[in-house]
């Protein structure tokens, strides 16, 4: 079934990867790569077949549909929260949480979700793959050179990359040095056009087609021990595998045409791995595919259709736009073309002979305009994107709440997929990621973040307790009669003192990691992207409401709920929320709140809280 080597394997698989067929179901077969070919080409206002000269009008109805899917479906790097997955040692998680974002945005991870989501939302799948990197990789699904059509992550899978001699030099002491010098030797002024498969794009500089294979394969194709000693290697010894064994192995191979004019191949590495380095996520996965539903596909017909009601219109609008000369003159038929008339020249006609102009009119395109229109509006409905995410003006007379609601309604598809997606990412931050991160943090860092409200607030309490603690301790240790209590009030007075002035230093603070800090703790991660597209300004009018029925007694927003309430309706509305600590109550109010015989010690802080301020 393999074949007796890697190289007769890839050539065979690529070429039947181009054209065998999957069957589905009855009457349904399905091919990966005319999935993608067709699906790259509509997006890009290009059809899939015959000539594409501009001479036929291609009216993309696609491409904004898909841009309202990947704003609503994509996620940001500040949703996913890491977090320390240990009781005693939960309280890190701040440290975690705060330099998670930082760590991200300096090896790009956003830029990796954004590429996932695309490739999501367009062809069906997001491939990501363990380059033992900080980041990892989006997969472009046109560098496939052949997989397992029903189940991507089942079968083998080998990748294509077109890579340049300096890239290739990359390698150098990982994969094998002389081979990687012949393959150079083989580069020309040509780069593979992905997307095609055998056109050639002319380039001036050299590059040489990689094949990267992954898979369980027969494991007499690896001839050597741990890829440091090779078949011709002082001291090689060959292996003895059984042709029935099969093993997880990597090839990375070339391919050159010999004098012979035989297709020939040069191993540049092979060795056995581990696991396998690739994820997948299938958008509206569709069993017996490797590929889920994708955003273009379920285009495909309205973008036909659209594109056949263009076209009519168009070769309509090319008769109509003839400018044809009817007379009844036969002599001024034949003695005259008027492409051939001077600007002021006068025609003569014979007596009672006249000359017009016919007039052509296009009457069936409005029936073609209203199919058109038609097909967009079922096109938005596949793709729920509604008028207002589009951008597009409400039809006249439409509410505004109504078109706010119709809005918040139509992205419930887009919310289910953000959250499969968000699920995805968490297990690829978990395997993946999280443990570059972790290595990171553990060398020591320090570094200037900016904290909300609550984690201010959060931050001030644990460090006013250890501050008042050891101030109380000092008291209670002086020598001789110096020792004293330190009474409730005294304790509260010196609290807002200390907090008013660890308040006025601003949010923006510098955090300090220890080194080793999180050594040997388990760290793992959370998605927090359900209130991400909330209907704020519908939230701020409920708010506001209850809000109301409290606004007339000012007082009430010295109780800590009410402070949150109002300081959601001010976020909701798009402004900072504000610190309601500043805010006092009346004399009265103190005294009455202030209980009879109240004991002059401070309330106890418990050893944990004092832990996790320290």
């Amino acid at each position: 079934m393999y074949g007796e080597n890697v190289f007769d394997y890839i050539i065979a698989e690529k070429a039947a990867y181009k054209t065998r067929k999957v069957p589905i179901t009855d009457g349904y077969e399905w091919n990966m790569f005319e999935h993608i070919r067709k699906s790259f080409l509509y997006k890009h206002s290009k059809f899939s077949t015959g000539n594409d000269d501009g001479n036929r009008p291609f009216k993309n109805i696609i491409l904004p549909v898909l841009r309202v899917a990947y704003r609503s479906e994509g996620f940001d790097v500040k949703d996913i929260v890491p977090f320390v997955n240990e009781r005693q040692n939960y309280y890190k998680s701040f440290l975690v949480k705060k330099y998670h974002p930082k760590w991200a945005r300096k090896y790009s991870i956003d830029t990796f979700i954004d590429e996932g989501v695309e490739s999501y939302v367009d062809y069906g799948l997001w491939l990501a793959k363990n380059v033992n990197e900080k980041r990892p990789e989006t997969v472009p699904l046109q560098r496939i050179a052949f997989c397992d059509q029903t189940d991507i992550l089942s079968g083998p899978l080998c990748e294509m990359h077109p890579m340049s001699p300096d890239q290739l030099m990359e390698y150098s002491g990982k994969w094998y040095d002389d081979v990687i010098e012949m393959a150079i030797n083989q580069s020309k002024n040509e780069k593979p056009v992905i997307t095609d498969g055998e056109k050639k794009a002319e380039t001036p500089g050299q590059y040489i087609e990689v094949y990267e294979l992954h898979g369980v394969l027969p494991a007499h194709w690896l001839n050597h021990d741990n890829g440091d000693k090779r078949e011709g290697d002082a001291g090689w010894v060959a292996p003895e595998y059984d042709h029935k064994e099969y093993t997880r192995q990597m090839h990375v191979v070339v391919f050159y045409t010999g004098d012979d004019q035989k297709k020939k191949g040069l191993c540049l590495y092979k060795g056995k791995e581990k696991e396998n380095p690739y994820m997948a996520k299938k958008r509206d996965g569709i069993y017996g595919r490797a590929c889920g539903f994708g955003g273009i596909e379920e285009l495909f017909e309205p973008q036909t259709w659209v594109n056949y009601s263009e076209i009519q219109i168009k070769e309509m609008l090319d008769v109509a736009s003839m400018m044809i000369i009817k007379t009844n003159d036969p002599k001024f038929a034949q003695r005259n073309n008027i492409t051939d008339l001077q600007k002021g020249e006068i025609v003569e006609l014979d007596e009672d002979k006249e000359a017009s102009q016919l007039t052509i009119q296009p009457y069936n395109k409005a029936q073609f305009d209203q199919a058109t229109k038609e097909w967009e509006a079922r096109a938005m409905v596949i793709g729920s994107a509604s008028e207002g995410s589009l951008g597009k003006n409400p039809s006249s007379g439409t509410p505004f709440a109504l078109q706010d609601l119709i809005v918040q309604e139509g992205n419930g598809a887009h919310e289910y997929r953000q959250g499969q997606l968000a699920v995805f990412m968490a297990e690829i931050e978990r395997e993946w990621i999280l443990p570059w991160l972790v290595d990171e943090m553990n060398e020591g860092q320090t570094f200037l973040d900016e904290l909300s409200l609550d984690e201010l607030q959060y931050v001030a309490d644990q460090v006013l307790t250890n501050e008042i603690n050891d101030r109380i301790k000092a008291k209670m240790l002086l020598p001789g009669m110096k020792a004293e209590m330190m009474t409730q009030e005294g304790a509260d007075s010196l609290r807002q003192v200390l907090r008013e002035e660890f308040m006025k230093a601003g949010p923006k603070r510098f955090l300090e990691l220890m080194k080793d800090e999180l050594r040997d703790i388990p760290i793992d991660v959370d998605t927090n992207i359900v209130g991400k597209q909330k209907d704020l300004a519908e939230m701020a009018a409920k708010l506001t409401n209850i809000f109301r029925a409290v606004i007339a007694d000012p007082s009430v927003l010295q109780h800590k709920g009410m402070g949150d309430l109002f300081n959601q309706i001010i976020e909701a509305s798009g402004f900072n929320p504000i610190d309601f600590s500043s805010f006092t109550a009346t004399e009265d109010q103190e005294k009455e709140a202030a209980p009879k015989g109240a004991s002059s010690l401070p309330t106890p802080v418990p050893e944990r809280e004092l832990a996790a301020a320290a």
